[in-house]
């Protein structure tokens, strides 16, 4: 007994006598912010941080790609999983639909509130290098804006959040369209004093002043702005970006063999370094899943494929040289392609419908007969032809029509097409048939990269019932469309019950 008693007695001592900090150890895997943001590598791991959003399954490495291309006139899903083809033909009933929805509503939120740290805790960071600091903060306002854009695309009216919250029972303020796009401008603004011309190889895909100069002028034509839009795009034609920037082969902007190269003025990067799962964890999958399912059935999931009117408008006009369009050869799988090319489609010779056709970008029918959730094609956001084009539009809409005709020529000589006024003279310097012309031009250069939704949404397409109905006689989808209601995507409602600050959006 006595022998016990000392024990404990010894033991007591022992614990009485312990420093309280080997009892309370930090767990490194969740760590607070009194914790985290400390020094330049917690700022650098803040930021990057925000990037792993791009690799998550509701923004571009999966859903997005719904949205924007297969909503759009130019796509269109036949896709099994009827609930998911259904948010292709705007027949929405379940807006909590995760897939179609509210995956994509939760990522974009998650980014910015990463951004938003970011832009609160790493200026009250000491830093030897300010340049390093401000270039930080800058990525962060630029990743902010740019996830905003595409929130203003999809939803239009929606809480602009600035801040961590504070309370975790904090409800966002609803926010008007005209806010959102502001917001938009301000972050852009304010990132473009700090980031760079370009970035050193390790680097690269961080945004440049190109990558913000795309965005602000995407963001201004939106709102028909054109002389801010002029101004933006004025850097690369006559600005400091004027000798950054060139075409190059069309068929290098969709695969992985020549990324980042002269023509990228943003691109997400994508790697198959690391094959794991779809989580926001460190084993995720650094690939995009874009082509898995958008390739033909049998070599994906074909849950996405494109409208055959593009096939056909492709060859309405030769080359030069009287061949057919080679942007068709790189654009599209279709019918006659090992006829008109010799190209077959992943090794097999046409075994679909006659008028049935898939997206060829991003697919790496090039080197594999297969697809699956890890490519690691970039996905190229903005490219210098796609700044031709926009750059040809604010001219035009300036009523410089006649100025206008040689950024089109641009794109349309690499692939050996005749100038704009050789091909179509009665266009002259009349507004309206230019801009008709270039709607058709830029769905020839940049069909299935994301923008026709933002043009469609632009030129005021979806606006009125006798413009849908003009949609419609292209994709049959747009039958289904209601004007005031499907130009914008219905909030989750599960957001619009937990908020008693959010609407739900109009005729929802």
């Amino acid at each position: 007994m006595k022998k016990f008693i000392i024990t404990i007695l010894v033991l007591a001592a022992f614990i009485t006598s312990c420093n309280k900090s080997l009892l309370d150890q930090t767990n490194p895997n969740t760590l607070t912010v009194d914790e985290f943001w400390k020094n330049e590598t917690d700022a650098q791991k803040g930021v990057n941080a925000i990037y792993n959003i791009f690799y998550q399954d509701g923004t571009w490495s999966r859903w997005i790609h719904f949205r924007l291309d297969l909503t759009s006139d130019e796509g269109m899903s036949k896709s099994p999983w009827v609930e998911l083809a259904d948010w292709t033909r705007f027949q929405y009933v379940n807006y909590n639909f995760w897939e179609g929805n509210s995956w994509t509503w939760r990522d974009t939120y998650k980014a910015i509130f990463r951004c938003n740290q970011v832009l609160k805790y790493v200026p009250d960071i000491p830093f030897t290098d300010a340049v390093k600091k401000d270039r930080i903060l800058a990525q962060a306002r630029f990743l902010r804006a740019f996830y905003y854009y595409y929130a203003a695309l999809l939803w239009e009216k929606i809480p602009i959040v600035l801040e961590p919250p504070v309370d975790p029972g904090e409800q966002a303020k609803e926010n008007t369209l005209a806010e959102v796009w502001a917001q938009v401008e301000k972050d852009l603004n304010d990132a473009l004093p700090n980031l760079p011309e370009q970035w050193d190889a390790p680097n690269v895909g961080r945004p440049t002043k190109g990558a913000v100069y795309g965005m602000l002028a995407r963001t201004y034509m939106q709102q028909h702005k054109w002389s801010a839009a002029k101004t933006a795009l004025d850097y690369f034609i006559t600005g400091a970006g004027k000798d950054l920037y060139d075409l190059v082969d069309f068929k290098e902007n969709f695969r992985a063999t020549q990324e980042n190269n002269k023509e990228s003025v943003f691109e997400i990067q994508y790697s198959k370094e690391n094959t794991g799962g779809d989580c926001d964890c460190v084993d995720n999958n650094m690939g995009n899943n874009r082509a898995q399912f958008f390739a033909p059935r049998g070599i994906g999931w074909s849950d996405g494929q494109a409208r055959y009117w593009l096939v056909n408008e492709f060859k309405k006009e030769k080359t030069t040289d009287g061949q057919i369009d080679p942007r068709l050869r790189y654009s599209l799988f279709y019918p006659a392609l090992e006829a008109d090319f010799g190209d077959k489609v992943y090794g097999r010779s046409w075994e679909w419908g006659a008028d049935e056709a898939w997206f060829k970008k991003y697919s790496r029918d090039y080197y594999r007969n297969n697809e699956d959730y890890f490519s690691e094609v970039n996905i190229r956001i903005i490219r210098f032809a796609d700044i031709l084009l926009m750059y040809a539009e604010v001219l035009n809409e300036l009523d410089q029509t006649g100025n206008a005709y040689q950024y089109v020529n641009r794109v349309r000589q690499r692939s050996k097409m005749a100038p704009l006024a050789a091909a179509y003279p009665s266009i002259g310097n009349n507004k309206e048939q230019f801009r008709n012309r270039l709607k058709m031009e830029r769905a020839l250069e940049l069909c299935g990269e994301s923008v026709r939704w933002a043009d469609l949404k632009r030129w005021g397409d979806l606006e009125s019932q006798d413009k849908v109905n003009a949609v419609a006689e292209r994709d049959p989808d747009f039958k289904n469309f209601e004007v005031g209601k499907h130009i914008r995507l219905p909030i989750p409602q599960s957001e619009v019950l937990n908020n008693p600050n959010l609407n739900q959006n109009p005729k929802y």
